[in-house]
């Protein structure tokens, strides 16, 4: 029999970043789960972003793809208020979209390091600050923040996205204080390597210098598949996770505990 408290029937998502990797993971486990899900995506990942949307809909759930570009502000209050006039409500936002770019601190350009914070900081807290109004007039919400491992501890070559994450796991915690009068929690995860095309294409290691990392900092002794995810954003997107709200839930394979 399933825990009807980690339900999600009869409510709505909006998954940013879905046409392709975690985020097409996450979209289509929230509609096994029982939700409704707007699947997003740039302009460039439309076509992936429109078989996510195929995908949950043969789960017997309802789906659309959204053209949906979180450097740009006015398409983020557009789509969100077109997904909560499509569907009738919007009860969760996922914040997936992100990129990264490994660099030497000493090599950053003010261009790439601008890239990195806007999508993974700033595009996040304005898709929130436009999901938190119609949350609000219901008087429920969850928002889910895809953050890193990387949130916690050092990543070389990696400053500008690990300032990104970190600062979105405090921004979590911000969110989280103002809005839970409103009936609206706000957690974020914190995935450790998880194998998708996006880090696929920004790791330019060879095969050896991949396994050395994965050997000296993952227990696991392999990247994660981004199903691994879906049961965390389940639970923090649920009437489970009622009084759960602020928190960082690291999901990393053990990269954190050595």
């Amino acid at each position: 029999m399933p825990y009807s408290p980690l339900s999600l029937e009869g409510m709505t998502a909006l998954v940013t970043g879905s046409g392709r990797g975690i985020g097409s993971a996450l979209a289509i486990g929230l509609a096994q789960a029982g939700a409704h899900v707007a699947v997003s995506d740039i302009p460039e990942q439309m076509i992936g972003a429109e078989e996510t949307a195929e995908a949950i809909r043969r789960e017997g759930v309802a789906s659309r793809a959204y053209q949906l570009d979180v450097l740009d502000l006015k398409n983020i209050q557009d789509t969100v208020g077109q997904v909560a006039g499509d569907f009738g409500r919007l009860d969760i936002l996922v914040n997936n979209a992100g990129i990264r770019r490994r660099q030497p601190a000493l090599e950053v350009t003010e261009e790439n390091w601008d890239a990195v914070i806007d999508t993974n900081l700033k595009g996040p807290f304005f898709c929130s600050q436009a999901a938190a109004k119609p949350m609000i007039d219901q008087g429920f919400g969850r928002i889910i923040n895809i953050s890193s491992q990387l949130a916690v501890v050092a990543g070389e070559n990696r400053a500008a996205y690990c300032a990104s994450k970190a600062g979105l796991a405090n921004l979590t915690r911000v969110l989280a204080l103002e809005w839970l009068r409103y009936g609206i929690t706000v957690n974020a995860i914190g995935p450790g390597p998880t194998e998708t095309p996006g880090l696929q294409m920004a790791d330019s290691r060879t095969d050896e210098e991949l396994a050395a990392d994965l050997s000296a900092h993952m227990p696991l002794g392999r990247r994660m598949t981004p199903e691994e995810l879906v049961g965390a954003a389940i639970y923090l997107a649920s009437p489970s996770a009622g009084a759960t709200t602020g928190q960082l839930l690291i999901v990393d394979g053990g990269w954190t505990i050595i």
